[in-house]
């Protein structure tokens, strides 16, 4: 009688580990797919705003009316962070790369003084850039105004498509984890099924019988989850090792978010798996839970 004891109880855990550990693999899945799409935002605000536009000044441009049009250019609302770069400044770059003095040859500094700006996430698209060009190039003695449309049409382009594998595949895992965690619900209580049905003969109301393997999966569930948590802050501190940068993308608020839908998920979707398991057991009778 004690053996048997023992074998069930070993049993018993070694279903719960199992349960505990298939469900920790499918919310890392989960957590991976719902930190990828919180994080693209902000790769896609990232990757605009470092998207440069040259203003390029004419060659009688002072340093005194390069400053006032700065000025100006502060206060619009489309403006990330700019940058003025004098004549000076640029033969002096262009010197370092060249190994030689252009000015040396030509007399006179060649180089034309310049304004690097870089704009806020929202304006960093196509049709925005258009009116803030012309905008720019109404400015006096601008000369040209410089950037790299192909670029901006490429990263646009990418971001939408690389959001909509995101939201595939994030109802497909939502899908297929549920299909996985219902199934290994469904073993576990699978030995129980006798146990439920005489409860059930003496007068044990559902809602009584379900409680405890509700309240056994939630318990799994949020353990799960507090492995999943582990596996994913595990992978981003590797990621933060590997490029330092990547916490320009990555910010508390994401993992915080990520975290939380994690042990949602994990809770979710272990009582909803083990409610129908049990649910089904309930319904049988007496006879058909010595065919399945």
């Amino acid at each position: 009688m004690g053996n048997k004891r023992k074998k069930a109880g070993s049993r018993s855990r070694l279903q719960v580990a199992t349960l505990c550990i298939s469900t920790a693999m499918v919310l890392v899945l989960l957590g991976m797919v719902v930190f990828s799409v919180l994080t693209a935002k902000n790769l896609s605000n990232y990757v605009r705003e470092n998207l440069v536009v040259t203003i390029m000044l004419d060659q009688d441009m002072t340093s005194s009316e390069a400053q006032q049009i700065c000025n100006k250019l502060k206060s619009r609302p489309y403006i990330n962070h700019l940058n003025y770069i004098s004549k000076e400044t640029a033969l002096k770059e262009g010197t370092q790369e060249l190994g030689v003095n252009p000015s040396e040859f030509a007399g006179v500094n060649p180089f034309l003084s310049s304004i690097d700006i870089t704009l806020l996430a929202d304006y960093a698209n196509s049709d925005s850039l258009k009116w803030i060009s012309r905008e720019l190039q109404a400015y006096p003695k601008v000369n040209e105004v410089d950037f790299q449309k192909d670029l901006v049409d490429q990263v646009n382009h990418n971001i939408v498509k690389i959001s909509i594998v995101l939201l595939v595949l994030a109802v497909l895992l939502t899908f297929v984890s549920f299909s996985l965690i219902s199934n290994t619900v469904k073993l576990s209580i699978y030995e129980r099924r006798f146990a439920i049905h005489i409860m059930k003969l003496v007068g044990a109301s559902w809602s009584f019988i379900r409680k405890p393997f509700i309240k056994r999966a939630i318990l799994i569930g949020i353990l799960a989850a507090l492995i999943a948590c582990v596996v994913l802050g595990g992978c981003v501190y590797l990621l933060y090792r590997f490029e330092p940068d990547v916490l320009l993308v990555v910010t508390w608020k994401e993992m915080a978010i990520t975290g939380a839908s994690v042990f949602l998920f994990g809770i979710i979707i272990t009582a909803f798996c083990s409610t129908i398991s049990v649910n089904k057991f309930l319904k049988m009778k007496a006879s058909a839970l010595y065919k399945i």
